[in-house]
């Protein structure tokens, strides 16, 4: 697709989320077998529902375009997942691997953070309210999940992987 609009942007940038979210579904299952602190596994769990909302909000935003969400791969949110298998595949310690997945998960949810930003503020721009009213509610739920898991590693996560 030639970009050559600022609308011809945010769709691309719909379209790499829409692939984001989508990896990060396939990816949050395996980090729930892998995490070991039962809140940890609640909240990898509560945002696999969420993150399932969060892509139907995308196919709905796409659809008002009249565009396609898929034929973009994200190759940032490729890495980023990568490197939480890696992770996985280390087998550290319980208390460090739930630590670590944290800190994984984390960087998924500020690369999303960063990118429903920017497509909230180009929906405004656009004049798509409505849309911009939906990837608020989507960027709120990410800056939550993130506040969630600070607290987590802050209160026990962290202290335990320490001793």
């Amino acid at each position: 697709m030639e970009m050559e609009t600022l609308r011809d942007l945010y769709v691309e940038e719909l379209k790499d989320l829409w692939s984001a979210e989508n990896q990060i579904l396939k990816a949050l299952p395996k980090m729930i077998r892998a995490a070991t602190h039962p809140q940890l596994k609640k909240a990898f769990t509560k945002h696999e529902k969420q993150t399932r909302v969060h892509v139907t909000r995308l196919e709905r935003i796409c659809k008002q375009l009249d565009v396609s969400p898929r034929g973009k791969k994200c190759v940032g949110m490729e890495g980023l997942i990568e490197e939480g298998k890696e992770l996985i595949k280390e087998k550290p310690d319980k208390d460090v691997l739930d630590a670590g997945l944290i800190t994984a998960a984390q960087h998924v949810e500020h690369y999303e953070m960063a990118g429903y930003g920017t497509v909230r503020t180009w929906a405004r721009t656009l004049g798509y309210e409505a849309q911009a009213q939906l990837l608020q509610t989507t960027l709120d739920e990410e800056q939550q999940t993130d506040l969630d898991l600070t607290a987590l590693a802050e209160s026990s996560i962290n202290i335990e992987a320490e001793a």
